[in-house]
């Protein structure tokens, strides 16, 4: 059987409003999700036993220092490398890294108890986007592998214990399981579908600073300001904010350098930090002037990646 590749695309938070926090521990949440159609790829295949192989230019952030092997002309970066480099010129490390590694491997034993109880798999993810940095890395990597086992085993996509499995993963992995523009509600797996600004040239810009998920939760001020308006996509997008924007910002100050360099931006739609940060993305009205954007980012050292709204 021939092995599966899936795409795993970088999630962008339009807009992102805190409400409040659960009894459960999580927040409730208003988002308006969104993906690029760059990222991470997964491709898995049958085998005799599980095994997880990490490559790409991020392999390094996630691999213990002992497990990566260098590709030809590279020398191994150190575990949790600067992210502030463009992917083509980043170390391109590689490694078989434990099963029991992160949520990859979790979607998968996840999938296999519901699915294929005696079934083995061979995994590897190609790693592009930074990791800890607000665009969903490790949620769209468990999510293209939930999608990827799915096309391996015959498995329906609409199959509701895909979803439940998302859920239980993270709560930004079934928003990456579908893949597509929806309004996220509750703890942002209730999923709405949404229509508008496929194809609008998109930037991700990251300063090379990790930015912990919780710490920013933590530092949040708790005060709720309101729900995301009705309205087309890119006007919602417009008249929301980023509640998490603030406490990141208090947490890594480049933050603001980015965007102030993407607000000032010609031909720019809208600028915002996604998720937990750090990394900030625009919307361009052309690629020409999103591709000038990213020549000024790269020239600060800062990871980038032009691509476009799927």
């Amino acid at each position: 059987m021939p092995a599966i590749t899936e795409p795993a695309p970088a999630k962008i938070n339009l807009a992102l409003h805190v409400r409040r926090r659960r009894p459960d521990g999580y927040h409730d949440l208003e988002t308006l999700f969104a993906f690029a159609t760059d990222g991470d790829l997964i491709t898995v295949k049958p085998a005799q036993t599980n095994s997880f192989t990490i490559t790409g230019p991020f392999a390094a952030a996630l691999l213990p220092v002992e497990s990566i092997a260098p590709t030809p002309n590279t020398t191994p970066a150190k575990a949790g490398a600067q992210l502030g480099t463009d992917n083509d010129d980043a170390p391109r490390s590689s490694g078989a890294a434990p099963w029991h590694c992160n949520l990859v491997t979790a979607a998968a034993d996840a999938f296999t108890t519901a699915f294929a109880p005696e079934a083995h798999h061979a995994i590897t993810l190609e790693k592009h986007l930074p990791i800890a940095s607000g665009i969903g890395g490790g949620s769209a990597d468990a999510a293209a592998t939930l999608r990827a086992l799915a096309r391996l085993h015959d498995v329906p996509p609409t199959d509701p214990r895909l979803h439940e499995i998302a859920a239980k993963l993270g709560a930004d992995v079934p928003a990456c399981l579908a893949n597509r523009t929806t309004l996220g509600t509750g703890k942002g797996d209730t999923l709405t579908n949404l229509e508008g600004l496929s194809g609008t040239p998109l930037l991700l810009v990251n300063p090379g600073v990790a930015v912990s998920t919780a710490a920013v939760f933590e530092t949040w001020d708790g005060h709720d300001r309101g729900p995301i308006p009705e309205g087309n996509l890119l006007d919602r997008a417009l008249e929301g904010r980023n509640d998490l924007e603030p406490p990141a910002l208090a947490l890594a100050p480049a933050i603001a350098e980015v965007r102030t360099l993407l607000d000032a931006a010609q031909g720019v739609l809208l600028s915002r930090m996604s998720g937990s940060g750090a990394t900030c993305f625009a919307l361009f009205e052309t690629p020409e002037a999103r591709d000038t954007a990213a020549t000024a980012a790269q020239a600060k050292g800062w990871w980038t990646l032009a691509t476009n709204l799927g």
